[in-house]
Protein backbone atom coordinates (compact mmCIF):
# COMPACT_ATOMS: atom_id res chain seq x y z
CA UNK A 1 0.00 0.00 0.00
CA UNK A 2 0.97 3.59 -0.33
CA UNK A 3 1.53 6.61 1.29
CA UNK A 4 -1.12 9.67 1.19
CA UNK A 5 -0.06 11.68 -1.59
CA UNK A 6 -2.38 14.36 -4.11
CA UNK A 7 -2.30 11.48 -6.90
CA UNK A 8 -4.15 9.39 -5.68
CA UNK A 9 -7.17 10.61 -4.90
CA UNK A 10 -8.25 9.46 -8.57
CA UNK A 11 -6.93 5.83 -7.37
CA UNK A 12 -9.03 6.35 -5.07
CA UNK A 13 -12.16 7.65 -6.87
CA UNK A 14 -11.76 4.81 -9.34
CA UNK A 15 -11.59 2.24 -6.96
CA UNK A 16 -15.02 3.11 -4.98
CA UNK A 17 -16.67 3.21 -8.46
CA UNK A 18 -15.50 -0.40 -8.84
CA UNK A 19 -16.18 -1.41 -5.42
CA UNK A 20 -19.76 -0.04 -6.05
CA UNK A 21 -20.24 -1.88 -9.19
CA UNK A 22 -19.20 -5.29 -7.14
CA UNK A 23 -21.34 -4.41 -4.21
CA UNK A 24 -24.54 -3.73 -6.61
CA UNK A 25 -25.01 -6.02 -8.61
CA UNK A 26 -27.73 -8.65 -9.01
CA UNK A 27 -26.39 -11.51 -6.95
CA UNK A 28 -27.00 -13.81 -4.12
CA UNK A 29 -25.71 -12.61 -1.20
CA UNK A 30 -22.66 -14.92 -1.07
CA UNK A 31 -21.65 -14.10 -3.88
CA UNK A 32 -21.42 -10.17 -3.16
CA UNK A 33 -19.50 -11.09 0.11
CA UNK A 34 -17.03 -12.60 -2.22
CA UNK A 35 -16.89 -9.95 -4.59
CA UNK A 36 -16.36 -7.40 -1.57
CA UNK A 37 -13.54 -8.86 0.25
CA UNK A 38 -11.09 -9.62 -3.78
CA UNK A 39 -12.27 -6.30 -5.15
CA UNK A 40 -11.07 -4.56 -1.41
CA UNK A 41 -7.76 -6.18 -1.39
CA UNK A 42 -7.21 -5.90 -4.47
CA UNK A 43 -7.69 -2.22 -4.83
CA UNK A 44 -6.21 -1.61 -1.39
CA UNK A 45 -3.04 -3.84 -1.64
CA UNK A 46 -3.69 -5.92 1.11
CA UNK A 47 -2.83 -9.39 1.55
CA UNK A 48 -5.58 -10.46 3.11
CA UNK A 49 -9.20 -9.12 2.92
CA UNK A 50 -11.76 -10.71 5.51
CA UNK A 51 -15.36 -9.77 6.36
CA UNK A 52 -17.55 -11.06 9.45
CA UNK A 53 -21.33 -10.29 10.06
CA UNK A 54 -23.48 -10.43 13.09
CA UNK A 55 -25.83 -13.10 13.63
CA UNK A 56 -27.99 -14.03 15.93
CA UNK A 57 -28.58 -17.72 16.96
CA UNK A 58 -29.87 -19.60 19.85
CA UNK A 59 -30.87 -16.06 21.43
CA UNK A 60 -27.30 -15.25 21.41
CA UNK A 61 -25.56 -12.48 19.38
CA UNK A 62 -22.25 -13.85 17.34
CA UNK A 63 -19.88 -12.74 14.80
CA UNK A 64 -19.37 -15.11 12.00
CA UNK A 65 -16.68 -15.18 9.24
CA UNK A 66 -18.56 -14.86 5.76
CA UNK A 67 -15.69 -13.96 3.52
CA UNK A 68 -12.37 -13.90 2.78
CA UNK A 69 -10.02 -14.18 -0.68
CA UNK A 70 -7.28 -15.86 1.53
CA UNK A 71 -6.31 -19.44 -0.31
CA UNK A 72 -5.40 -21.02 3.48
CA UNK A 73 -8.85 -23.38 4.37
CA UNK A 74 -8.00 -23.29 8.25
CA UNK A 75 -8.17 -19.74 8.50
CA UNK A 76 -11.87 -20.16 6.80
CA UNK A 77 -13.16 -22.85 8.93
CA UNK A 78 -15.99 -22.76 11.36
CA UNK A 79 -14.95 -19.22 12.58
CA UNK A 80 -17.54 -17.58 14.91
CA UNK A 81 -16.36 -15.28 17.72
CA UNK A 82 -18.47 -13.64 20.96
CA UNK A 83 -19.44 -10.27 20.59
CA UNK A 84 -16.62 -9.56 23.49
CA UNK A 85 -14.10 -11.74 21.52
CA UNK A 86 -10.96 -10.68 20.11
CA UNK A 87 -10.51 -7.94 17.48
CA UNK A 88 -13.61 -8.58 15.76
CA UNK A 89 -15.66 -8.47 19.00
CA UNK A 90 -13.62 -5.03 20.31
CA UNK A 91 -14.20 -2.98 17.08
CA UNK A 92 -18.22 -4.46 16.61
CA UNK A 93 -18.98 -3.47 19.92
CA UNK A 94 -17.02 -0.06 20.57
CA UNK A 95 -17.87 0.46 16.23
CA UNK A 96 -15.08 2.24 16.15
CA UNK A 97 -11.89 1.29 13.63
CA UNK A 98 -8.99 -0.69 15.27
CA UNK A 99 -5.56 0.27 13.11
CA UNK A 100 -2.83 -1.93 14.77
CA UNK A 101 1.18 -1.96 13.31
CA UNK A 102 2.06 -5.97 14.22
CA UNK A 103 -0.84 -7.95 15.61
CA UNK A 104 1.66 -10.71 17.17
CA UNK A 105 2.01 -7.77 19.99
CA UNK A 106 -1.78 -7.16 20.28
CA UNK A 107 -3.10 -8.61 23.27
CA UNK A 108 -6.85 -8.68 21.42
CA UNK A 109 -5.69 -10.17 18.58
CA UNK A 110 -6.09 -13.63 19.11
CA UNK A 111 -4.82 -15.65 16.09
CA UNK A 112 -1.27 -15.25 16.52
CA UNK A 113 -0.69 -18.72 15.06
CA UNK A 114 -2.23 -17.79 12.32
CA UNK A 115 -0.96 -14.97 11.50
CA UNK A 116 2.24 -16.36 11.98
CA UNK A 117 1.71 -19.34 9.61
CA UNK A 118 0.17 -16.92 6.86
CA UNK A 119 2.81 -14.16 6.99
CA UNK A 120 0.59 -11.44 8.26
CA UNK A 121 1.78 -8.05 10.25
CA UNK A 122 -0.41 -5.06 10.36
CA UNK A 123 -3.99 -4.74 10.03
CA UNK A 124 -6.83 -2.04 10.42
CA UNK A 125 -10.65 -3.17 11.28
CA UNK A 126 -13.73 -1.50 10.29
CA UNK A 127 -17.26 -1.36 11.59
CA UNK A 128 -19.79 -1.85 9.10
CA UNK A 129 -22.55 0.72 9.51
CA UNK A 130 -25.96 0.54 8.55
CA UNK A 131 -28.06 3.58 9.41
CA UNK A 132 -30.29 2.98 12.38
CA UNK A 133 -29.58 -0.60 12.19
CA UNK A 134 -26.22 0.32 13.62
CA UNK A 135 -22.78 -2.53 13.15
CA UNK A 136 -24.03 -5.26 11.31
CA UNK A 137 -20.13 -6.64 10.58
CA UNK A 138 -16.50 -5.79 10.51
CA UNK A 139 -13.83 -5.68 7.90
CA UNK A 140 -10.41 -6.67 8.34
CA UNK A 141 -7.34 -5.88 5.96
CA UNK A 142 -4.27 -7.49 6.83
CA UNK A 143 -0.88 -6.72 5.18
CA UNK A 144 2.39 -9.05 5.45
CA UNK A 145 4.59 -5.99 5.75
CA UNK A 146 4.51 -3.32 8.85
CA UNK A 147 2.47 -0.56 7.66
CA UNK A 148 1.60 2.47 8.86
CA UNK A 149 -2.53 2.68 7.52
CA UNK A 150 -3.05 6.06 6.51
CA UNK A 151 -6.09 8.37 7.02
CA UNK A 152 -6.92 7.91 3.38
CA UNK A 153 -6.53 3.97 3.54
CA UNK A 154 -9.16 4.40 6.10
CA UNK A 155 -11.54 6.57 5.07
CA UNK A 156 -11.56 4.37 2.00
CA UNK A 157 -12.22 0.89 3.79
CA UNK A 158 -14.63 2.55 5.91
CA UNK A 159 -16.73 3.93 2.90
CA UNK A 160 -16.20 0.43 1.46
CA UNK A 161 -17.17 -0.98 4.85
CA UNK A 162 -20.37 0.72 4.81
CA UNK A 163 -21.26 0.58 1.28
CA UNK A 164 -20.93 -3.50 1.79
CA UNK A 165 -23.03 -2.98 4.85
CA UNK A 166 -25.87 -1.29 2.89
CA UNK A 167 -25.82 -3.94 0.03
CA UNK A 168 -25.84 -6.57 2.70
CA UNK A 169 -28.79 -5.16 4.54
CA UNK A 170 -30.70 -4.84 1.62
CA UNK A 171 -30.24 -7.94 0.11
CA UNK A 172 -31.05 -9.88 3.48
CA UNK A 173 -34.37 -8.06 3.46
CA UNK A 174 -35.08 -8.75 -0.26
CA UNK A 175 -34.59 -12.76 0.62
CA UNK A 176 -36.55 -11.82 3.52
CA UNK A 177 -39.69 -10.69 1.68
CA UNK A 178 -39.42 -13.31 -1.18
CA UNK A 179 -39.36 -15.96 1.57
CA UNK A 180 -42.61 -14.39 2.77
CA UNK A 181 -44.04 -14.17 -0.36
CA UNK A 182 -43.26 -17.67 -1.15
CA UNK A 183 -44.54 -18.59 2.06
CA UNK A 184 -48.23 -16.83 1.61
CA UNK A 185 -48.24 -17.89 -1.97
CA UNK A 186 -47.72 -21.49 -1.02
CA UNK A 187 -50.46 -21.01 2.31
CA UNK A 188 -53.00 -19.76 -0.69
CA UNK A 189 -52.44 -23.23 -3.11
CA UNK A 190 -52.97 -25.05 -0.28
CA UNK A 191 -56.16 -23.48 0.85
CA UNK A 192 -57.13 -23.79 -2.51
CA UNK A 193 -56.38 -27.35 -2.72
CA UNK A 194 -57.90 -27.78 0.29
CA UNK A 195 -61.40 -26.68 -1.16
CA UNK A 196 -60.77 -29.03 -4.06
CA UNK A 197 -60.76 -32.10 -1.87
CA UNK A 198 -63.72 -31.12 0.29
CA UNK A 199 -65.93 -30.86 -3.25
CA UNK A 200 -64.44 -33.67 -4.70
CA UNK A 201 -63.82 -36.19 -1.74
CA UNK A 202 -66.81 -34.71 0.82
CA UNK A 203 -63.71 -34.15 2.86
CA UNK A 204 -64.34 -31.72 5.97
CA UNK A 205 -61.69 -29.01 6.17
CA UNK A 206 -59.30 -30.58 8.68
CA UNK A 207 -59.07 -34.18 7.04
CA UNK A 208 -58.24 -31.97 4.01
CA UNK A 209 -55.14 -30.25 5.55
CA UNK A 210 -53.91 -33.45 7.10
CA UNK A 211 -54.46 -35.56 3.80
CA UNK A 212 -52.34 -32.69 1.77
CA UNK A 213 -49.76 -33.13 4.64
CA UNK A 214 -49.62 -37.28 4.76
CA UNK A 215 -49.15 -36.66 0.94
CA UNK A 216 -46.62 -34.69 1.16
CA UNK A 217 -44.34 -37.04 3.70
CA UNK A 218 -45.15 -39.73 1.72
CA UNK A 219 -43.49 -38.77 -1.07
CA UNK A 220 -41.48 -36.18 0.09
CA UNK A 221 -42.47 -33.38 -1.63
CA UNK A 222 -43.55 -30.35 -0.13
CA UNK A 223 -47.29 -29.20 0.39
CA UNK A 224 -46.91 -26.62 -1.81
CA UNK A 225 -45.99 -29.18 -4.53
CA UNK A 226 -49.07 -31.40 -3.63
CA UNK A 227 -51.17 -28.80 -3.44
CA UNK A 228 -50.12 -27.12 -6.76
CA UNK A 229 -50.79 -31.47 -8.18
CA UNK A 230 -54.21 -31.34 -6.83
CA UNK A 231 -54.98 -28.37 -8.35
CA UNK A 232 -53.61 -29.27 -11.74
CA UNK A 233 -55.84 -32.40 -11.65
CA UNK A 234 -58.81 -30.50 -10.90
CA UNK A 235 -58.33 -28.62 -14.55
CA UNK A 236 -57.94 -31.84 -16.14
CA UNK A 237 -60.94 -33.09 -14.14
Amino acid sequence: MEKDRPEMSDKYIKALMEISRAITSEKYLEDILKLIVMVTAKVTGVEICSLWLIEETKNKKNIILKATQAIDREYVKDRTLDMDEGVVGYVATSKQPLIIKDVLKEPRFKEKDMAKKLGLVSMVSIPMHVRDEGVIGVINCFTAKPHKFSETEVNLITTVANQAAVAIFNTKLMVEAKVIQEELESRKLVEKAKEVLMRRQKMDVNDAFRWIQRKSMDTRKSMRDVAEAILLSEELY
